[in-house]
């Protein structure tokens, strides 16, 4: 395979280690744990899995030589770091016992159901470390949730001699992980699930987990790309850029984003829902600043959009819920029908309140929300040109002003959608070191005959060596949510929190970013330097650790 002159130096870099994981390794055992909600529902669909105990690892006087093969899988959408999480994973094993071998099933999850893989070797590995993408052995969507898929599974378990499974994945990944761990060890087959917590929209977080890898790989990326925009928009200042990030639920990556770059305005999902604003209020509100800083003659700005807003407006999510609920009913009677006819069918079937929100909605919009759903059930929110929606209606508003006489200043917008940029990006030193400690605590847990539960690394805003490794049991992380018409067991969202730190940082700044042009341009990851720039954490994760 063909690398660059970067790849080359960058498979050079040795991930920094927790010291709990430097040498042999033991395990200290919290007390046992509960749910996050719905305690007796979850306790009844995980009797084997559920009320584990906290794991920590701590220096051990003498190496546990486990033999064990491992198998590992890739699931759900690309994130930086996740080759190192597979590199972390195969030093650990042969750590413990040179003969143990490493499988990769092939594009995700389906790989162990229909027996693709491929034996990963050290040869192999060597042109992958501190790589981004998932290109090693590729990634999927096929959801683990049916018996037929994990007694598939097993028959190739078994002839490969593979004692775990290591489903490096986001959320529903992990859920899937967790139903599949309770399997086994209900039918007793002695094979052991273990997860990783991967997301970028930084959504996998919790007590116990202080950010998903990737996020800050790719907020830095964005950032990178914000503030070029910015810098454009500041030296030609004559146009409004409307950008849209990734993150199909919470808007971490929005407010990271915004805590980098300082843009005029960042919209956050969460807060528009708490106040219960309709899409007027929020372009109202963006008119507004518009209309200021144009009295400035500053006929220019920077717009910052979560992906997933569209669901976050109440009106539209309750909308939303019931078309969900329509879909997974009756869906088959109406997907058939022309574009006129499936509108009938909608607007005939909605409650007056649903109905008269779904006539208001632009009509491309509109027949997004009730087109098909995503493998998890939800709206495929990233086909929405949200950005493009909010500035027409921006458009419209300040024309309207104009004829009022409200409004003398120019506005022309620009739009830009920043997701697939930074999904593979090269891991930054702070998710190369996460990944490969995450990879070494998995197969630590392995080891150590546990199954159900998520690898952790804790304490990440010190440096790596004073990192606390781990894992935590997934049924801790869950609760019951409806999914697709029924009621479904699964690890809980973590949202951006309104009276969290970052969210109050930013919230103290917002007005003046919104008046003056106070941008900040971080320029590109730093791979090699002062530590004080290339080993730097997320605004997010220096917020929230502040002692």
């Amino acid at each position: 395979m063909e690398i660059s002159a970067l790849q080359k130096e960058r498979a050079g870099y040795q991930p920094k280690l927790p010291k709990a994981l430097q040498g042999a390794v033991k395990v200290k055992e919290g007390t046992p744990t509960q749910s996050v909600d719905n305690q007796e529902e979850i306790k009844k669909l995980f009797p084997n899995t559920y009320g584990m105990p906290l794991v920590e690892f701590e220096p051990a006087e003498t190496a546990n030589n486990a033999k064990m093969n491992v198998g590992v899988i890739l699931s759900g959408g690309q994130a930086p770091g996740g080759h190192n999480v597979i590199s972390g994973l195969f030093d650990e094993i042969k750590k413990l016992n040179p003969e143990n071998r490493l499988y990769g099933f092939l594009m995700g999850p389906g790989g162990l159901v229909d027996h693709n893989y491929m034996e990963i070797t050290a040869e192999f590995l060597q042109a992958y470390r501190n790589t981004g993408g998932f290109d090693m052995i590729g990634s999927g969507r096929t959801k683990l949730e049916k018996e037929d898929q994990f007694e598939k599974g097993l028959e190739i378990i078994r002839k490969l001699d593979i004692k775990a499974i290591v489903i490096i994945g986001g959320d529903d990944s992990n859920t899937n992980a967790c139903v599949l761990a309770e399997y086994y060890a209900a039918k007793q087959y002695g094979v052991q699930v273990i997860g990783c917590p991967k997301t970028i929209d930084g959504d996998l977080k919790n007590d116990q987990i202080e950010t998903s890898f990737g996020f800050d790989t790719a907020t830095k990326t964005y950032s990178e790309l914000i503030g070029n925009i910015e810098r454009d928009c500041n030296s030609a200042r004559k146009y409004w850029h409307f950008i849209k990030l990734m993150g199909r639920s919470a808007s971490h990556i929005a407010l990271e984003c915004a805590l980098q770059t300082q843009p005029n305005i960042c919209l956050i999902s969460e807060e528009i829902q708490a106040k219960d604003l309709t899409l007027n209020d929020i372009i109202e509100n963006i008119a507004t600043v518009v209309a200021h800083r144009a009295a400035q003659g500053n006929n220019f700005g920077v717009v910052l959009i979560p992906e997933g807003l569209i669901e976050f407006i109440p009106a539209i999510g309750r909308l939303i819920q019931e078309l969900n609920d329509l879909l997974a009913a009756h869906g088959a009677d109406y997907m058939h029908l022309d574009e006129e006819a499936q509108r009938k069918y909608i607007l005939a079937h909605l409650s007056a309140e649903n109905r008269a929100t779904f006539e208001t909605l632009p009509e491309g919009v509109a027949r997004q929300l009730s087109l098909d759903r995503d493998p998890h059930g939800n709206v495929q929110v990233s086909l929405i040109e949200t950005e493009k929606l909010i500035s027409d209606m921006v458009a419209a508003k300040l024309g309207k002003w104009e004829q009022e006489g409200k409004f003398t200043g120019k506005f022309a917008a620009q739009h830009h959608f920043l997701g697939y940029e930074g999904r593979c990006a090269a891991p930054s030193n702070f998710d190369a070191d996460y990944c490969y400690a995450l990879g070494s605590s998995a197969a630590q847990l392995i080891a150590n005959g546990k199954t159900g539960y998520m690898a952790i690394v804790k304490n990440t805003t010190a440096v790596a060596d004073q990192w606390k490794a781990g894992g935590v049991p997934i049924t801790m992380m869950m609760n019951m949510e409806r999914r697709n018409g029924e009621m479904k067991p699964v690890i809980r969202k973590a949202l951006v929190e309104l009276d969290g730190a970052p969210f109050k940082e930013f919230a103290a700044q917002r007005d003046r970013w919104a008046r003056e042009t106070c941008y900040i341009y971080p320029g590109p990851i730093q791979y090699w330097g002062p530590s004080s720039v290339c080993d730097q954490t997320t605004k997010t994760l220096e917020l929230e650790q502040a002692k």
